[in-house]
């Protein structure tokens, strides 16, 4: 978790969002849970105790997650980007060199990643072997199959 987190206007705006949630409606339904189970009885042996005691954990350490992200955050401008090389933000087009299939990615911090969106990470292989190649240039991201190779069609913000 430790390091800068480059996060699109959108994406810082979305967890904050959530972030806000959990520490309001989040924590309001685990309190209610917990005291809902321990009305119940005897909690020594009251598993809806400690199931609600469980999700109250589970909630506190995804909270203190994103206020780590949040606090490491670096809203990234677009308009500020360079396009010369490929950059968190950089929306590249690529080719299969194998079978010249085409395909456009956005690279983006992991928590903004989203293969339906074509939103990839750039912690993942595919954004690990695409960063910092110029157009023109040809990144080898590993695989479980092997080796691919993709060359940089186009890079635009």
């Amino acid at each position: 978790m430790a390091g800068t987190h480059y996060l699109s206007q959108e994406g810082f705006d979305r967890l904050r969002a959530e972030l806000d949630e959990l520490k309001t409606t989040g924590r309001a339904d685990v309190a209610r849970a917990i005291a809902e189970a321990r009305e119940k009885g005897d909690l020594s042996e009251n598993a809806e105790y400690d199931a609600a005691k469980d999700a109250q954990g589970l909630l506190e350490m995804k909270i203190n997650e994103l206020e780590k992200i949040m606090a490491n955050a670096r809203v990234l401008d677009s308009s500020q980007l360079d396009t010369s090389k490929v950059t968190v933000m950089s929306k590249v087009t690529i080719e299969n060199m194998k079978n010249k299939a085409q395909m456009v990615y956005q690279l983006v911090a992991q928590s903004e990643a989203n293969l339906k969106d074509k939103k990839i990470s750039v912690d993942s292989p595919m954004g690990q072997g695409l960063l910092g190649k110029a157009v023109g240039e040809v990144a080898e991201v590993k695989t479980p199959n092997g080796v691919i190779q993709f060359r940089i069609k186009h890079i635009t913000v």
